[in-house]
């Protein structure tokens, strides 16, 4: 099957409903044979992806760079944990070893890996495919932004067709599955 990285938010503040969605999530990743790959915290929404996909027998491989290992955050639960100098190296090694990619709700990290592997895509970097995990319209206001940017030329709307937008996560890993097949 395939390794699916999923980007989301390591924040310990969050409301339940979004560690219940990753979990839910992490569960339904190894219901489905797929490895998690993940930014290799062990807090918030990343830590709870993970323990909902090892909970399920799925593999784990967490990227994480040395500052967060040091601040402690590393998920050393982990299948393989790879250590990185910096967040730019993170990136690149999770697009590396990635077949495809599932942002669910976050922060700027988040939307910085979501772009990261938005943009790579739009310049035919790879063909991987992207699914934006949307279950309660927490993108919408991006997505419509995004919208008037293709309205104005900024964006090219064929780019802004790179990303499935799913409403369910069941419907995300249906759009991973059917692009890799």
């Amino acid at each position: 099957m395939a390794a699916i990285c999923v980007f989301c938010a390591s924040s310990t503040t969050l409301e339940q409903k979004w560690l219940d969605l990753a979990t839910r999530t992490g569960e339904e990743l190894a219901a489905r044979g797929h490895t998690l790959v993940s930014g290799g915290g062990c807090v918030g929404m990343m830590g709870a992806v993970a323990d909902g996909a090892r909970a399920g027998g799925a593999h784990t491989l967490g990227v994480i760079p040395q500052s967060l290992v040091d601040l402690e955050v590393a998920d050393l639960a982990s299948d393989e944990l790879i250590v990185t100098g910096d967040m730019g190296a993170r990136k690149n090694l999770m697009i590396e070893r990635s077949d495809a990619f599932i942002t669910l709700p976050g922060g700027l990290g988040t939307l910085d890996e979501l772009f990261e592997v938005w943009t790579t895509a739009t310049l035919d970097l790879h063909a991987k495919p992207i699914v934006l995990l949307d279950p309660d319209g927490f993108y919408d206001g991006l997505l419509g932004w995004l919208g008037q940017l293709a309205d104005t030329a900024f964006v090219r709307s064929a780019a802004l067709e790179r990303v499935i937008v799913a409403k369910s996560i069941g419907a995300a890993l249906d759009a991973v599955e059917e692009h890799l097949t």
